[in-house]
């Protein structure tokens, strides 16, 4: 088997900085990027870049500063990855594992994985589109399929979702709230750790101009509107409801219980059947 990295060592080379790699995963606050360059400039970089050819895949940050300082570094090529996704979840699987990332971080990026692996299930035979070539980074088509998960992969279930981001199952679905509806300054404090991920996935089921009122007033103002749902689903919680209420309720129950249902039930029949 081939090694899966290669360490190369220079002074300088060409790296192509991949915009939607830069992206995927949330920056350095301004502090902690202050702390990295003072690092570097003491120490030097003692951690190498990890690329797929020339493209940038881990040590974004690092190779920015060590750029701009003209401080040496180390490149390590993964001569594993095939395609972009391969990438995105190595990187995932790479920020999972340090301790300095939130528990909102960790559940988004899980939330991402369960996503990219859903997204790698071989369809069903009356589901499977007509084959084309995947496409590398340079956007050039290729004559090797992506790859598709084996009957060993197991299907991604929101418990493995909280399993792999070390939080509760409870915690991932309101994350997964706050993702469906929470307005951008919303989710912003709860990344700067203004609001927990409870009272933010509460705050979310307000109106979005309300939501962004709420954060502009800063953390008493965003725990103040979460009391305010929680106290207002605790008065209709004690209120009778009609019988009208309580079958479009169990209606929806039923629909969103049945949509998951078979969902589940086609990953399991596509990771037990990859071939067909």
């Amino acid at each position: 088997m081939a090694p899966r990295f290669h360490l190369t060592t220079r002074l300088a080379m060409n790296i192509t900085v991949n915009e939607d790699l830069l992206a995927y995963i949330d920056p350095l606050t301004p502090d902690e990027h202050d702390a990295l360059e003072r690092s570097l400039l003491a120490e030097g970089c003692r951690d190498s870049l990890v690329l797929w050819g020339d493209v940038l895949v881990d040590g974004h940050n690092r190779y920015g500063i060590c750029s701009k300082h003209g401080i040496p570094f180390n490149t390590i090529q993964n001569t594993q990855f095939k395609t972009l996704d391969d990438v995105h979840l190595w990187m995932i699987d790479q920020h999972l594992g340090r301790r300095s990332v939130s528990d909102f971080q960790r559940g988004v990026l899980a939330l991402r994985k369960k996503d990219l692996l859903a997204s790698r299930v071989r369809p069903l035979p009356s589901e499977a589109p007509s084959a084309g070539p995947s496409v590398d980074m340079s956007g050039a088509a290729s004559s090797e399929p992506a790859p598709v998960p084996t009957a060993s992969e197991p299907v991604f279930t929101r418990e493995a979702v909280a399993k792999a981001a070390r939080i509760s199952s409870a915690a991932i679905g309101k994350i997964e709230k706050i993702q469906k509806s929470a307005a951008p300054e919303l989710v912003a404090a709860v990344k700067s750790g203004t609001i927990s991920i409870n009272a933010a996935a509460t705050v979310a089921s307000l109106p979005v101009e309300v939501q962004v009122a709420a954060v502009a007033g800063g953390k008493k103002e965003l725990q103040q509107a979460a009391r305010q749902v929680r106290e207002a689903k605790a008065v209709a919680r004690t209120e009778p409801e009609s019988p009208e209420g309580v079958i479009a309720r169990l209606k929806q129950t039923i629909s969103e219980l049945t949509a998951e249902n078979a969902a589940l039930k086609a990953q399991l029949l596509a990771a037990q059947h990859p071939g067909q």
